[in-house]
């Protein structure tokens, strides 16, 4: 989008699948930014679309998707559904001609994301994904202290996630988030995927990847214990643990570098610590109460022509790829 007279148009967006994550997370952030508007919703339940809509104060509701993408009074669609559809509707937002913002992953596959990808290249449409943790203030600073050299020469970065089953898990009542066809990966998928791209985002593009991925619980079709190392192209070494049937949570990542250490979590609001020659720096950086907002005034800003998004198509795709190379899939080599 050129830096010109769309300076001053308002974007007017779509939101395909109102669901929990577009109450506080997303939604709000879109009409909290200057320049954009929801013009209208789509949820598969009408009354539950009305619902949101009404709510919201948003105009228009549908349920169905295509009369959403085709609106000739929307000019960009944020997709919210879960993983496995991101695909089908990415396509159908692509042939419609319109930008994109997509839930994270990208799709549950790296071959499916490819395409998604190149069906926004080839027509040069913006297409965003919702890594909102690359504009999050708190791993800005982060990233600040790994360019000004704070802990030295970059050496390895290691990450913990553990959870206990929750009650859900252990009911057998289904789950989108652990149904292996939705999502392979079961909460690796929706979890791991935050914090492997944000290492991306940090280090650069990994180059060799590999894990171990298996089901030890039994409590529903998707991973639950995955192991992993990998090589990013800057020469940082890696490695995860994230396993979903342990006794206590646990979110911890530790940055190594020749003259010091950060230390972090992924998801929980606490401090970043740095841990150098000159002593130990500890921050509170709060997150903002609509999470995304960063991520989506971003958006905005990329769309006026004023400084490049961190989380797009293309960088989601390798995100994509690190994920399926974990959990052992035959994917091809990143060209992209």
């Amino acid at each position: 989008m050129s830096n010109n007279t769309e300076n001053t148009k308002t974007i007017r967006w779509g939101i395909l699948g109102c669901g929990n994550v577009t109450e506080i997370k997303s939604g709000p952030a879109y009409q909290k930014t200057q320049g954009f508007k929801i013009e209208a919703v789509m949820r598969r339940d009408a009354k539950k679309a009305a619902d949101y809509a009404k709510r919201h104060n948003i105009g228009k509701f549908y349920s169905d998707a295509a009369d959403l993408i085709n609106d000739p009074e929307i000019d960009a669609i944020y997709i919210a559904t879960p993983p496995d559809t991101h695909h089908f509707y990415g396509l159908k937002v692509a042939l419609a001609g319109k930008i994109c913002c997509i839930e994270k992953p990208l799709s549950p596959h790296y071959t499916t994301s490819l395409e998604i990808y190149e069906a926004f290249s080839t027509k040069n449409l913006p297409l965003f994904t919702a890594y909102y943790r690359r504009s999050l203030p708190r791993f800005e600073q982060v990233k600040i202290w790994l360019d000004t050299h704070e802990i030295g020469t970059i050496r390895s970065i290691r990450w913990s996630l553990t959870k206990t089953a929750s009650s859900l898990d252990l009911s057998g009542e289904h789950n989108w988030r652990t149904d292996a066809e939705i999502a392979p990966g079961g909460y690796f998928d929706d979890l791991a995927s935050h914090g492997l791209d944000l290492f991306i985002h940090l280090f650069g593009k990994i180059k060799e990847v590999s894990g171990y991925s298996l089901n030890q619980q039994g409590l529903y079709s998707a991973k639950d214990a995955i192991t992993a190392c990998w090589l990013h192209e800057s020469g940082i070494t890696g490695n995860g643990n994230w396993n979903f049937g342990c006794d206590k949570r646990e979110d911890s990542v530790e940055i190594y570098g020749s003259k010091g250490k950060i230390s972090f979590s992924v998801f929980e609001n606490e401090p970043i610590i740095l841990s150098n020659e000159e002593g130990k720096t500890t921050l509170f950086i709060e997150n903002p109460e609509n999470i995304q907002l960063h991520h989506v005034e971003r958006i905005r800003e990329h769309l006026l022509g004023n400084r490049e998004h961190p989380s797009s198509g293309l960088t989601a795709t390798h995100t994509s790829w690190v994920m399926d190379k974990i959990l052992g899939k035959s994917v091809p080599k990143v060209s992209i």
